[in-house]
């Protein structure tokens, strides 16, 4: 038999300054399966995670609410861990970045890094807020665009017009925090030299350590070639003073991840038989993995083993990569309530539902899981209720009542018996690969072949009839072990099922190599419903309850643009002739792409039947996917005068609407519209 394995494993650490929901749900779910079937297992297996605590964001946060951020982040890291805990999510450790072990493993690695030569440091020109006394990033700042005079604009892009363009060529520019007219100040900033490492991340990131799709994508950076990295802020700022450096500050990103290693060292003080170095020196032979979502992929497997490599710890063993989560087959929606809160959920509906939907959908790759209310009812109900817990619910009143609770020895269907055994390793196989969809469809097809068996003995039926008690027993002793095997393959997905229904078999905490075992001459305790199905009328409170007043979300202070509704005031009225010389045409967008150095915009390229056009489009925030809107018609102005902008020409514009942020929607033609066709 094998050494158990020693692994660390990790989450993306969840911003200390907003709650957690469904769409981060799936995340946490997905390693604490993981992590659950490795200790299942028999592996020493570590799950750490923390709150990411600093960053401009939190101290303007806490300000606000008239707190300090070490209250408010005290405060958020309370929330948090309480709906983790409910979800059953079942860290070793959650800590918080703002804490004295990341501080002293920031400075180490940062001067390990500068001692070794890769960190620079030059003049940077900003604008700075003469009130605020404090340097603004880009979505600080406010004003005129440049192109189309749009006001209240965010200082790199317009969501009017769609134009990007410097902080420094926004008209008439404003802080968003206070106010105050803002002016360009000079700083020494900080960066590290990322480029120094472009020979080692095009091999490592081909390696093996990324799904192919990630690698792929950060291919594209490693060959446009890396840049440097700045990795300083100006006070007033929450976060940790540099070294030698006062006030100047580590940029957020840099001491998130390195919160990994603080709050697994943080663990270690507290158990003496974890040895940090172990884990984390150069040479280790513990596995390290850390989940993580496909929007920070740049920071954890380009910046990150970066970071390890030149301050001389061990790179991850693999970085795991999922996608974003869809509410019934679109972005989640607060006006639609389904931008549903971990605690929104759990005032309605019990975690294990949930836990059992997402490993039912979650494969190994990286693509978007869609959380399909319906079908989630349907599932869950059927699956879980009307499968895996019936099997025990038809058996063991009959073992009660005809055997005092004893289950008989014997093996009434050696080849169901031998089936089960059998699947065991390629169950297992796909829990490793993080491939849970093929897990719970195995184990599902398991638990029809053990149903179908017992309505073919029935044993309700042999159960009236004289001299065939044995049989009735030895059925449904048969019945009680398959069920046993199922518990333990689910275990890591149903950790509060299995517990229950280890008190119902009277057993200890069941392990893997427990289902090569049979439970013969075995007293059970009394049984209890383990499971109730799903009211369709629970999942209609909780989206009710998601609910946002959209009167009060199209009046808030999102920037209006691309057809988004505002609260400003309609402009002025337009005369017909006006407004017949716009040239809406169909198009399919045949290519969308997010464009580097840009937040918000996406490139689209656009079939209208004679002609590709290219067109650049504010609309990123709603659609962090890009690749999904490719094959899909939209509408276009066409005879739009093209615009010169920082990243290429704009030949058009598409049309879209909503609230704004991640509600935008791209307006579509009816079925059966054609690439170039004028709508009238």
């Amino acid at each position: 038999m094998s050494e158990p394995r020693q692994i660390l494993v990790t989450s993306a650490l969840p911003y200390a300054n907003g709650s957690i929901h469904l769409g981060h749900m799936l995340e946490y779910i997905q390693t604490d399966m993981w992590v659950r079937f490795q200790k299942l297992r028999g592996n020493q297996c570590i799950y750490v995670c923390a709150d990411d605590a600093h960053g401009s964001a939190i101290m303007l946060r806490a300000e606000k609410e008239g707190i300090t951020p070490e209250q408010l982040i005290a405060n958020v890291q309370a929330e948090h861990s309480g709906d983790f805990a409910e979800f059953l999510v079942d860290f070793d450790n959650f800590h918080s970045t703002h804490s004295e072990e990341n501080r002293e493993l920031s400075s180490l690695i940062y001067t390990r890094l500068r001692e070794a030569g890769h960190i620079a440091n030059r003049s940077v020109t900003q604008y700075f807020d003469p009130e605020k006394g404090m340097f603004l990033a880009d979505r600080f700042i406010k004003g005129t665009c440049p192109k189309c005079a749009a006001e209240d604009q965010y200082g790199d892009n317009c969501e009017k017009c769609g134009a990007t363009y410097a902080p420094t060529e926004l008209k008439n520019p404003k802080s968003a925090i206070s106010g105050a007219t803002p002016v360009l100040k000079d700083s020494q900033h900080f960066f590290f030299k990322l480029p120094d490492f472009q020979a080692m991340l095009q091999q490592w990131t081909r390696s093996g350590t990324l799904q192919d799709a990630v690698a792929n994508k950060l291919a594209e950076w490693l060959d446009s070639g890396l840049q440097e990295w700045d990795i300083s802020r100006d006070a007033p700022y929450f976060g940790f003073e540099i070294p030698g450096e006062p006030g100047k500050y580590f940029y957020v990103w840099l001491d998130a991840p390195i919160g990994y290693m603080a709050s697994f060292k943080n663990l270690c003080a507290r158990r003496p038989e974890l040895d940090f170095d172990a884990f984390w020196k150069e040479d280790s032979s513990a596995e390290l993995y850390h989940f993580i979502g496909k929007d920070i992929v740049n920071f954890h497997a380009l910046f990150w083993p970066a970071m390890l490599e030149g301050s001389g710890f061990r790179k991850p063993t693999a970085i795991n990569v999922h996608g974003y989560l869809t509410v019934n087959g679109a972005k989640m929606s607060k006006s639609r309530g389904t931008f549903i809160k971990a605690r929104t959920y759990l005032d309605h509906l019990a975690p294990e539902y949930l836990r059992y939907y997402y490993a039912s959908k979650l494969g190994r790759g990286v693509d978007d899981l869609d959380l399909n209310l319906e079908d989630f009812v349907q599932k869950v109900n059927s699956d879980l209720v009307g499968k895996v817990v019936n099997i025990a619910s038809r058996c063991a009143g009959f073992i009660h009542k005809g055997n005092q609770g004893v289950l008989v020895a014997g093996d009434a269907a050696p080849e169901l018996s031998e089936a089960f055994l059998a699947a065991a390793p390629s169950i297992a196989e796909a829990y490793e690969a993080r491939d849970f969809a093929r897990a719970m469809r195995e184990i599902m097809g398991l638990a029809d072949r053990a149903n179908a068996w017992i309505a073919d003995k029935a044993p309700w039926s042999l159960a009236k009839q004289e001299g065939k008690q044995d049989e009735v027993q030895a059925i449904c002793a048969q019945g009680v072990n398959l069920f046993r095997q199922l518990v333990i393959f689910l275990k890591p997905v149903l950790p509060v099922l299995a517990a229950d229904a280890e008190a119902f078999l009277n057993v200890a905490p069941l392990t893997w190599n427990d289902h090569l075992l049979r439970l013969e001459n075995h007293q059970l305790n009394a049984f209890k419903p383990l499971m109730s199905r799903i009211e369709p009328a629970k999942v209609e409170a909780m989206v009710a309850a998601s609910k946002e007043d959209l009167l009060a979300s199209q009046t808030s202070s999102a920037p209006a643009g691309n057809g988004e509704l505002s609260k400003e005031p309609l402009s002025a009225e337009i005369e017909f002739d006006t407004f017949a010389a716009v040239d809406l045409r169909v198009a399919l967008i045949v290519k969308a792409e997010a464009v580097p150095g840009a937040d918000k915009l996406l490139q689209l390229t656009l079939d209208i039947g004679d002609e590709r056009r290219n067109v650049f489009s504010g609309i990123k925030s709603a659609y962090p996917d890009p690749s999904k809107l490719e094959g899909r018609l939209t509408m276009m102005v066409a005879n739009l005068k093209p615009r010169k902008m920082r990243f290429g020409m704009s030949e058009g514009m598409v049309m879209a609407a909503g609230p704004g942020g991640e509600e935008i929607y791209l307006l579509s033609p009816d079925s059966g519209a054609k690439p170039g066709q004028r709508i009238k």
